[in-house]
């Protein structure tokens, strides 16, 4: 991310001169960058960690192949992770906590957080497929327990079985329950403790740095004008407004 330091270089010379903002020409833009050296191993082991983290299991070999980069994790593991992530998002919520155990049973043991939120979603597929009594007693037996032991597992239980007093759950405060973001919420808990059991990241390093340019942008926005990326999809220079 030579970019980022760029910028970052540049911020710190400003603040030296005068208020009035600076004009950074292109092709001094474009000097600086050249400036810059990147290693090419260092950007290939950036795109294995975003491939890895994100379970392109399948471009993560290829990439391996073509770069020579090895994964610091056995890309088998992401075919399970995936497989378990999948399940969640497609509702199968107790294949996908059969998957966990059979991966690594300590990580639902340790983390009573993520397991309530699995059983949460398990109550939530059940009152999505109207099958309210069944939904009333696993409630009572899988969750109330633990509501009684966390007030935050209780205010969200209460939360969940508030659905059932909708008929209409367009008019439901809590709808968004029922939600495929609400799936996907939880899938991705499910995925991020499963990569922090692997002593893997739970988040791809790649957007915290996009992140990190955008912010270093904003900043220098406010004391010079220079090419910046508008469009981080394509990464091209514009050039600087006056």
């Amino acid at each position: 991310m030579s970019l980022f330091w760029i910028v970052v270089h540049q911020l710190a010379e400003i603040e030296a001169m005068t208020a009035s903002k600076k004009v950074i020409t292109r092709e001094e833009w474009e000097k600086k960058l050249k400036d810059v050296k990147i290693k090419k191993e260092d950007m290939n082991k950036l795109v294995m960690n975003f491939l890895v983290t994100e379970g392109y299991v399948d471009a993560a070999e290829k990439f391996r192949k073509e770069s020579g980069t090895e994964p610091d994790i056995d890309l088998a593991t992401i075919t399970d992770r995936m497989a378990v992530k999948k399940a969640v998002q497609c509702g199968n919520v107790e294949d996908a906590i059969e998957k966990v155990n059979d991966l690594n049973p300590e990580i639902l043991d340790t983390n009573p957080q993520l397991f309530f939120h699995l059983q949460q979603q398990r109550l939530i597929e059940l009152i999505r497929n109207g099958k309210v009594e069944e939904a009333l007693e696993f409630a009572q037996e899988e969750l109330a327990p633990r509501g009684e032991e966390n007030q935050s597992f209780l205010e969200e239980l209460e939360r969940t079985v508030a659905l059932l007093a909708f008929e209409d759950v367009s008019n439901c405060p809590v709808g968004e329950l029922l939600d495929i973001s609400q799936r996907l919420k939880t899938a991705s808990e499910v995925n991020a403790a499963i990569l922090t059991s692997q002593s893997h990241e739970k988040d791809p390093k790649l957007p915290s740095l996009l992140k990190m340019l955008i912010w270093a942008q904003n900043q220098l926005d406010e004391k010079a004008a220079y090419p910046r990326i508008n469009d981080l999809s394509t990464a091209m220079l514009e050039d600087p407004t006056v």
